[in-house]
């Protein structure tokens, strides 16, 4: 196999980064550090807020720099590791209404996210946002619809059971959005909305951009259809073993799932 160039390579968490349990294992950290020493740069892209990664980036060194990189947010907000923003897309107020409407009545949780802090209009608070909420290191704030108008939301998230989510997300009511925001399940129990044109491929390219890189020698590693996005972007496309069908389709070659250490094992491939 020829080996192309790479100059970064950008990995999502869940379901990839890491395994089942959401531990890095050694021989991902090892990969890492020697693809490292090869002058490759390492961004974490992920749906979650930087809060949410800050564990992982301190395991793999990567922390709190002005010069290494996260793509959070599925790519609505671009910052370095110590917090400052390169890019950054807030959902309208007027989107978030809608959504939260759809949301009563279809009888879904649902609930918003600033770059600090979780939003819920529902009283008795969803199982899944509390989830949510350790996941990403961000508390939770009861607010009515009105007193969120002027609090910098970046994205919205319909959280329920699989089953009851995968069928209500199926509504009309959705198509009514379609031009306000981009929709797209990150996990089994998570539906997100960001502002419409804002993905993971997006921002890979926002920081491709920012540092002069040519996206052809960028590889992007998944697995949820978030991610597929970043990796049609990229000039090499990973998909996870444990990848949902239509990530796996989108991409140029997949991997061992991630409680086999598939990111180790296509970082070591091509270096």
């Amino acid at each position: 196999m020829t080996k192309r160039k790479i100059d970064l390579i950008a990995i999502d968490i869940d379901g990839t980064l890491v395994n089942s349990n959401k531990e890095l294992t050694k021989e991902v950290k090892v990969a890492i550090a020697n693809a490292r020493e090869q002058g490759i740069k390492i961004v974490i892209a992920t749906g979650r807020p930087l809060s949410g990664a800050k564990r992982y980036l301190q395991e793999l060194d990567l922390d709190d720099y002005p010069n290494e990189y996260v793509i959070s947010f599925n790519g609505a907000v671009v910052q370095t590791t110590n917090g400052q923003a390169i890019f950054e897309q807030k959902l309208s107020y007027d989107a978030y209404v809608d959504l939260e409407a759809i949301a009563r009545k279809l009888k879904l949780h649902f609930h918003a996210v600033a770059m600090d802090r979780i939003y819920t209009a529902e009283r008795d608070i969803a199982p899944y946002t509390l989830y949510n909420s350790r996941i990403v290191k961000l508390g939770i704030s009861y607010r009515t619809q009105a007193e969120l108008r002027n609090v910098g939301l970046i994205k919205a998230m319909f959280v329920d059971e699989p089953d009851y989510l995968d069928q209500q997300i199926k509504s009309a009511l959705f198509a009514q959005v379609k031009d306000k925001v981009s929709l797209v399940k990150t996990e089994p129990f998570y539906y997100e909305a960001t502002a419409a044109g804002v993905d993971k491929g997006t921002g890979l390219l926002k920081l491709c951009d920012h540092l002069d890189l040519d996206p052809a020698r960028v590889m992007a590693i998944g697995d949820e259809a978030n991610d597929l996005p970043m990796i049609k972007a990229a000039g090499i496309g990973v998909a996870m073993g444990n990848a949902v069908d239509v990530t796996k389709a989108g991409a140029n070659e997949i991997t061992a799932d991630c409680d086999h250490n598939g990111v180790a094992q296509v970082i070591n491939k091509y270096l």
